[in-house]
């Protein structure tokens, strides 16, 4: 076989494989999926997806610093169909608008200082409740009650129920990654929406007349204030991403711990370890495995010839486990190099909550959990399971201590 036809033949291979590609596959374990596409076809054609996933470190860092031509304004995207038109969806000077007038909120100095006390008042009575018991779900009783808790005081959300509010972050969640175009998901999705607007309404009347330190006070006291819809829209982003992330990287950080032996020395004997301990948790699972951009022109990509409109996935899950930038990929090492990770996306769209979200889990909940959970160790009774590819974490996390 001439070397022109055995070329050939590796890009038809690749071509059936990723046309095969599943969507319960990819939910329920998507590395190595993503293994085989970085290395035959990293900008795939993935019916089941209906878009192009782009799964090479390179090449999403490429996209994201060319947001004129891999648009965030997507069409017909699913997040504007469950959320509205928030800022994740908007490019230019409408993004920075908005973003610019949530900022305040978020910024470290504020973070550092005011929500950081919060955070470790919170992270401290979810652990009394349950401290004496001797075991927990730490995801269920633990890494959503924390998040849900933290976000609703960042938010300006703080009479909001924490159950309420992780059941809607879920069911927009579901509803932005609904490729499967599932009835239920929509309703619940759309139920959830109208829960959030109706709270994030009552919110506006009391912080227009006392204005603190949360998100939906500087969006409305910004220089350019930001309109009712335009607040609801963007606390349904909020919600989404800023509950699940935190949540999915306690459980996962927490469990690569207790797996791992002398990783979880190593952030006993320091602390401060525990920054590294987020960050490789962050890269190891991607919270927030894919999102969607769209090609404002013809460009070719990862050698791939993208027309004009072409709807592409932003595989980070995949990103952070290529091995053109990280030794080992697959292992957790809090001691790796290399510190590249695409978590938190890219470019202007870079997430906006991340510090807070660094300070939440990294700085508070995983040394306060193995600071007070004496001998905290994985229960021998049921498995950890971990599940998803737009978005990933672990699904349960039984534990026992000493009590």
């Amino acid at each position: 076989m001439t070397r022109t036809a055995e070329t050939a033949d590796t890009a038809e291979a690749a071509e059936d494989y990723a046309s095969g590609i599943q969507l319960r596959d990819l939910w329920e374990d998507p590395y190595p999926i993503y293994r085989r596409l970085r290395r035959h076809q990293p900008v795939a054609w993935v019916p089941a997806a209906n878009r192009y996933l782009v799964t090479r470190h390179r090449d999403v860092v490429h996209l994201e610093q060319h947001p004129e031509i891999f648009s965030a304004a997507e069409e017909e995207s699913l997040m504007i169909r469950v959320m509205g038109l928030t800022m994740l969806r908007k490019d230019g000077p409408a993004h920075q608008r908005e973003r610019k007038a949530a900022e305040p909120a978020l910024r470290p100095r504020i973070v550092k200082q005011h929500w950081m006390p919060a955070f470790q008042r919170i992270a401290d009575e979810l652990i009394d409740g349950f401290h004496e018991r001797g075991e927990a779900d730490l995801f269920s009783e633990f890494a959503g009650p924390m998040a849900a808790r933290c976000l609703a005081l960042v938010l300006g959300l703080p009479d909001v129920d924490p159950a309420d509010l992780q059941t809607w972050s879920q069911a927009l969640m579901d509803g932005t990654g609904n490729y499967a175009d599932d009835p239920v998901v929509w309703q619940r999705s759309e139920a959830a929406a109208r829960a959030i607007d109706e709270a994030v309404d009552t919110a506006i009347g009391r912080l227009q007349a006392h204005p603190d330190a949360s998100v939906i006070s500087a969006m409305l006291h910004a220089a350019d204030p930001l309109t009712p819809e335009e607040i609801r829209s963007n606390l349904k982003m909020f919600i989404g991403g800023g509950l699940n992330e935190p949540r999915d990287v306690t459980g996962v950080a927490t469990y690569a711990l207790l797996s791992h032996p002398g990783q979880r020395a190593l952030a006993e004997a320091d602390p401060a370890r525990f920054r590294d301990v987020f960050e490789e948790a962050a890269r190891w699972v991607a919270p927030i495995g894919m999102y969607p951009r769209q090609t404002t022109t013809e460009v070719e990509l990862g050698g791939t010839l993208l027309p004009a409109g072409a709807r592409l996935g932003v595989v980070l899950g995949s990103a952070n486990r290529d091995e053109d930038v990280f030794a080992d990929p697959d292992a957790f090492d809090i001691d790796r190099r290399e510190r590249g990770h695409v978590a938190f996306g890219g470019g202007p769209h870079f997430c906006l909550g991340s510090w807070a979200a660094r300070a939440q889990v990294g700085q508070v909940s995983l040394p306060t959990l193995f600071r007070r959970l004496k001998g905290l160790r994985l229960a021998d009774a049921e498995p950890v399971r971990l599940g998803g590819w737009v978005f990933r974490g672990t699904l349960n996390l039984p534990v026992r201590w000493e009590p």
